[in-house]
């Protein structure tokens, strides 16, 4: 070791004598983590040679810890008053320890609870006996380390008093879970240096109150007009109102121009009065029941969804407020992938021009895993959002009936987000100017690091679960205590006229002012833009208005289908693909020059070229996407040399749109949920979710059931994503062999959705260019194939692609004579080529055998048109491979009834049904088993 460096550093008032310790200990954390200690002693150490360092520095740990020693010896001979305090050197250390430990754990002494009824747990770690620290040591000076004094040295009683308010008023910080160190010091900072407790001007709190005053007041006059009416009030929580404000117009100053929110029940009509700007005339002609929506079943007023722009220091800010329906935190991805949508319409890849805020219930936060998913996604390429500022309106008691102890296991409802090292502000509803500075920490830490942050708005619920219910019946002490704690609003008031802020009448006024603008049926949110910047809206006008239409021009000119197919198969040198997926491209080269029929992966993979080719963005996500599960797409080049990946549709032409194309994570409601929200904000997109195996999709049951099903008819919500989920029966067992046709079929009405089942290259060509090409925007499920992606027969031609269009309903391909038919087997999907085959080892030539492509909306006009040339059948069967009890049969046979009795008036009741017999799994689990009823089917479909 170089002795001039270490006296150099032992010159230093502040690594001298009495605090050798403290320097061998910050030492020993050095070399286990150089980022663990403050930046000017990590420029220190790094001047010494390290254990570690190799030849050329090979200096072991005990002759550095000597050096040390020895200079400390030299220098207490020189001082030895300075060398006699050993024990203040000790002691310094404990305080930093102290000082660490209110970083950790002084959330746990706060003042969050505005009932004062939290449970609090003693925290020895913040006694000074904890660190071997008395009173008497209170008036002695230590050094403060990075702890913001401003001061090198205080006093302990001051450190001590300046840790409690940082860490034990108001707010309590959890952010010592953040392993990145610049985050960390970054949120230390911005509490530390102002006790978590900044001055705010005078006119920025009498505007808290004056929203503090709109939060109460539209409840207030909605409890005396509408008593005893559900409208799941913000009463206890009122400071949520403030909080948004601040939100919207901090953000605008940042430059944000696109906020989108989501939040459940509890505030949701306050939020859309007071901050949102609806009109409450109109919030009241909807207590009043009037219709929201002229076609639909409409939905209930605190589900409903609003979009405004207000005015803020950076411009105008588009606000949208997501439909939820009452399945709690199932919003909570539909919102980020509605901002992913706004985001990449305006190019911001790093999310500082659209902000997504999630506002949650404490239990819902805890209890609902989507929760989890959404988190998880918050940083993965497909799903990232630049972060987002999730609220908890934490009424401290979830549903009227819980107790914390049976809602979670955990200590915080928030713990969850740690998971993501997400940092999280507990923060006391009764103490608007700690919500306020909390609030603006959140979002510049969101804005600074593009990452998400928690704040838990630690309030209560003055009325119960909602207005009906009576809460004293199973929370006593909470009510007995609600009951006589005045509001939120009335002790903010109480504390500015104490300060002098402004006088009592002037409190008065603002209830006043309020109360009559409510009457007067004027809007009551600040900064509402009345003639709004459309160019910040999502221009839906072209998709809107359309009734149903199977057909449009799908057909692509021969030309331009060869100019895509050549680029969309060109692979740059220096590539080096492995040997199976330089086949399939090999063969596709083939296919473009017409050497081989078309297969599935061709003909899909050349339908996002030419939809890219004419201007529409595709996005592709799901779990095995850019491969595909079973092998066919290999859109998504894997270079064998370093692992970097190419794709080649992003290398159609310069300028094109974005092809967007990402394996998910492990989640399906999360996911799904995500790609709804994204398809509901970018009406000219393909959007696509591909369930890995079918079945998967019982995952996210709940996105389907509230949203991609009943969307359009409770919200008027368009929606144009396509689903796809592999579906047949291979002898692979129950699992992996059903999508659950069945459950969508049930779902089908009012021409709300799409099910198709195509059975050739050229019908899911078709098809998916209909999604985009047709101004109809309809959510698209389709049953799409595993064995038939490399099946002979499943095959098509160029000519096909060029010239046809999506045919609904598949006309019998033998060349028999009509008059000789007298049976016709009619079904969808795979079991298709088993017939066939069937007929043809059999030489069945009475049979004709049709195919229904698309079973929702049902194409009873197409069908006909296919039969009517079979003028002496005697039979129609239905034959799928589905058990009795799933599958089209119990959806779909009335229609095909009445198609049978328009071509003979007695078939329709005479229709039979060939498949597998009932059952509670989707499939057998034995080959053997599989085998035997698959041959059975298809007999009994030829031969009942």
């Amino acid at each position: 070791m170089q002795q001039g460096i270490m006296e150099l550093m032992w010159r230093s008032s502040h690594v001298s004598g009495s605090n050798v310790h403290y320097v061998e200990a910050l030492y020993e954390q050095y070399l286990d983590d150089p980022s663990a200690v403050p930046d000017e002693w990590r420029q220190y150490f790094d001047q010494l040679p390290r254990p570690d360092d190799g030849p050329s520095h090979d200096v072991p740990l005990a002759p550095v810890r000597e050096q040390f020693h020895q200079l400390a010896k030299q220098r207490r001979t020189a001082l030895a008053p300075a060398a006699a305090d050993g024990e203040e050197s000790r002691k310094q250390v404990k305080v930093l320890q102290l000082i660490n430990a209110y970083r950790f754990r002084g959330h746990q002494k706060a003042n969050i609870d505005p009932l004062g009824l939290r449970s609090q747990l003693p925290v020895p770690d913040l006694d000074l006996s904890f660190h071997q620290l008395s009173k008497s040591d209170l008036d002695t000076e230590f050094q403060t380390g990075s702890f913001f004094l401003g001061l090198d040295k205080a006093p302990l009683r001051d450190i001590v008093e300046a840790l409690e308010q940082t860490y034990c008023r108001s707010i309590g910080c959890e952010i010592m879970h953040i392993v990145d160190t610049e985050e960390k010091r970054w949120l230390q900072q911005r509490f530390e240096s102002v006790r978590s407790a900044p001055k705010f001007s005078n006119e920025v709190r009498k505007h808290v109150l004056e929203r503090l005053t709109a939060a109460e007041g539209l409840e207030n006059y909605l409890a005396s007009k509408y008593p005893g009416t559900k409208r799941f009030g913000l009463e206890g929580g009122e400071s949520f109102i403030p909080m948004m404000d601040e939100l919207i117009q901090r953000g605008g100053g940042y430059g944000i121009k696109e906020i989108v929110i989501g939040m459940a029940h509890r505030g949701r009509l306050n939020l859309l009065v007071n901050i949102l700007g609806k009109n409450p005339g109109d919030l009241i002609d909807e207590f009043d029941g009037k219709k929201v929506i002229e076609r639909g079943s409409g939905d209930v007023k605190y589900h409903q969804g609003f979009s405004s722009n207000v005015m803020s220091p950076g411009g105008e800010v588009h606000l949208a407020l997501a439909f939820n329906p009452s399945h709690l935190e199932i919003v909570s991805p539909v919102v980020e992938g509605s901002v992913r949508a706004r985001q990449d319409r305006r190019d911001d890849s790093d999310g500082s021009k659209v902000l997504p805020i999630n506002v949650h219930g404490d239990a819902a936060f805890a209890g609902q895993g989507v929760v989890m998913e959404t988190f998880q996604m918050s940083q993965t390429r497909a799903y990232k959002t630049g972060g987002t500022v999730h609220i908890v309106i934490n009424n401290q008691v979830g549903f009227t009936t819980s107790n914390p102890l049976d809602t979670r296991s955990t200590e915080y409802c928030t713990d969850i987000a740690k998971m993501v090292q997400a940092p999280i502000f507990h923060v006391n509803g009764d103490d608007p100017d700690a919500v306020l500075h909390a609030t603006q920490v959140a979002l510049d830490f969101r804005q600074q690091f593009k990452k998400d942050v928690v704040i838990d708005l630690v309030c209560y619920r003055r009325r119960g679960h909602n207005e009906a219910d009576e809460p004293s019946g199973t929370q006593p002490l909470m009510y007995k205590k609600i009951k006589d704690h005045p509001s939120s609003r009335e002790i903010y008031a109480k504390r500015l006229v104490a300060e002098g802020v402004l006088s009592e009448e002037d409190a008065k006024a603002m209830i006043e002012t309020y109360r009559e603008d409510l009457l007067a049926g004027n809007h009551v949110a600040n900064a509402l833009v009345q003639e709004p910047n459309t160019s910040l809206f999502v221009d839906w006008k072209p998709y809107l208005g359309h009734e149903w239409s199977g057909y449009a021009d799908t057909a692509v000119e021969m030309k331009r289908l060869q100019r895509l197919a050549a680029r969309m198969c060109e692979i740059p040198d220096g590539i080096e693909v492995q040997r199976q997926v330089a086949k399939i491209y090999d063969d596709r080269r083939k296919m473009q020059a017409g050497g081989m029929a078309l297969n599935w992966g061709f003909a899909e993979t050349l339908a996002y070229a030419t939809l890219l080719d004419e201007g529409h963005p595709v996005r592709i996500t799901g779990q095995d996407v850019g491969r595909g599960t079973f092998s066919h797409r290999h859109a998504v080049v894997h270079n064998q040399k370093d692992g970097s990946t190419y794709v080649p549709l992003q290398h159609l032409a310069d300028g094109q749109p974005r092809f967007t194309i990402h394996d998910s994570f492990l989640s399906e409601e999360a996911v799904l949920a995500f790609e709804y929200g994204y398809a509901t904000t970018a009406p000219n997109d393909l959007v696509i979710w591909e369930a890995q195996f079918g079945d998967f999709v019982n995952g996210a049951q709940v996105v389907v059931d509230q949203f991609i099903s009943s969307g359009e008819t409770k919200w008027g919500r368009l929606c144009g994503l396509t689903m796809l989920l592999p579906h047949g029966y291979e002898g692979q067992g129950p699992e992996h062999s059903s999508a659950r046709l069945e459950r969508f079929l049930q779902l089908c009405a009012e021409h709300n959705m799409q099910v198709c089942v195509p059975t050739t290259p050229a019908q899911i060509f078709h098809l998916l260019r209909r999604q985009v090409i047709r101004p109809l925007r309809k959510p698209l499920v389709v049953m799409s194939p595993k064995s038939l992606l490399r099946h002979k027969d499943a095959t098509s031609s160029l000519d096909q692609l060029a010239e046809g269009r999506f045919e609904m309903v598949l006309p019998d391909q033998g060349e028999r004579d009509p008059q000789q038919v007298e049976r016709i087997i009619l079904c969808a999907g795979k079991v298709y080529y088993d017939l066939a085959t069937w007929r043809e080892e059999n030489d069945r030539q009475d049979v004709a055998i049709v195919r229904v492509e698309q079973l929702y909306p049902f194409p009873k006009e197409e069908l006909f048109e296919a039969l009517k040339a079979y003028v002496n059948v005697r039979d129609v069967v239905w034959c799928q491979e589905e058990p009795l009890n799933q599958g089209a049969w119990y959806s779909s046979q009335h229609h095909m009834r009445a198609v049978a009795d328009m071509l003979k008036s007695d078939l329709g009741g005479a229709l039979k049904f060939a498949g597998r017999p009932a059952s509670a799994a989707p499939a057998a689990g034995y080959m053997s088993v599989h085998i035997e009823q698959q041959r059975q089917l298809v007999e009994d479909a030829f031969n009942l």
